[in-house]
C-alpha cells in the first residue's frame, strides 16, 4: 500500500491505519518501504501526487492519496474504493482582490492561470469555452499573482486562510476533494481477502467516529423500549469494492 510521505495527510493517514490495526514496524522519514504487523502488507511512502501512478503501474496494489484531485488530475486507470473523510478541500479558481473578475464568465481569453493541476484546469476552462494560458508550476501558486507571473490561480483550498493572506479570493469551484483509498484491477481481483478485511475494519473505524460504546444489562422485556431510545449500530458492513 502506498501512503503520503509528506504534507498534511501524513499523520491522519498513519492514525487511520493504526485505528484499523495496521502498525508500521519501523518509522523513519528516510525509509520508503516499511513492513507492518500484517504479514501480507507493506507500506510504500511516496509523494501524494505520485501515488495514483504507482498504483496504476502495479508497484502497489492500493494506496491512500490526498486526495481525489490527484486521482482526477493524473488520469490514471485506478478505482476509488473508499472516500476516507479527511483531508477535505476544494480545487478553486482564485484571483487577486483587486481584480475585476467576479466569476468564470468574466475571464477573457489569454488570461494567465498558474497551477500544478494542468488537466483539471484545462478541462474546466475548455468546458466553459475559455481559452486560457496555463502557467505550469510545482510550488506555491498563491504567490504567482503577487509576482506578476499570473492573473489567476487554480489550487486547493481548505479554510481559505492562505488565499486571504496573499490577497486572493475564490471565484469558482472546480471540484471537491478528500483523501481516498484507491486500487488497481490486480489488487481488486487478486487481493480480495486482504481488501475485504481492510474495508470492513476501515468502515468500522469511520462509523465509530463521534459514537460511544455503551454496555448495560437489560431485561428481555425492556429491550425494545431501550433500543427505541438508544438505537443500536449495525454490526456488519457490506464490502462494495466490486461495484
Amino acid at each position: 500500500m502506498a501512503i503520503p510521505s509528506k504534507g498534511r495527510l501524513v499523520q491522519p493517514t498513519i492514525k487511520l491505519l493504526e485505528d484499523v490495526g495496521i502498525k508500521l514496524q519501523v518509522y523513519d522519514d528516510r525509509a520508503l518501504m516499511i513492513p507492518t504487523n500484517w504479514p501480507d502488507l507493506n507500506i510504500i511512502r511516496a509523494r501524494p501526487e505520485d501515488i495514483p501512478y504507482i498504483v496504476e503501474s502495479g508497484a502497489a496494489v492500493m494506496g491512500i492519496t490526498g486526495g481525489l484531485d490527484y486521482v482526477v488530475e493524473s488520469q490514471s486507470e485506478v478505482k476509488v474504493i473508499e472516500r476516507l473523510g479527511f483531508g477535505n478541500g476544494k480545487i478553486v479558481i482564485a484571483v487577486p482582490n483587486t481584480s475585476s473578475i467576479k466569476s468564470i464568465d468574466d475571464i477573457s481569453d489569454g488570461i494567465r492561470v498558474a497551477t500544478k493541476y494542468i488537466n483539471l484546469a484545462l478541462n474546466y476552462f475548455k468546458a466553459h469555452g475559455k481559452n486560457v494560458r496555463i502557467v505550469r508550476i510545482s510550488g506555491s501558486a498563491e504567490i504567482m499573482p503577487l509576482l506578476g507571473v499570473a492573473d489567476a490561480i487554480v489550487d486547493v483550498m481548505s479554510t481559505g486562510t492562505t488565499l486571504r493572506i496573499h490577497g486572493l479570493r475564490p471565484i469558482g469551484v472546480i471540484m471537491e476533494t478528500e483523501a481516498v483509498l484507491i486500487a488497481n484491477d490486480s489488487g481488486i481481483n487478486n487481493c480480495g481477502d486482504l481488501m475485504e478485511k481492510l474495508l470492513v475494519l476501515l468502515r468500522g473505524v469511520k462509523s465509530s467516529v463521534n459514537r460511544k460504546l455503551i454496555l448495560m444489562n437489560v431485561p428481555t422485556e425492556s429491550l425494545a423500549q431501550v433500543l427505541s431510545i438508544l438505537p443500536a449500530m449495525e454490526g456488519a458492513y457490506r464490502c462494495r469494492y466490486r461495484e
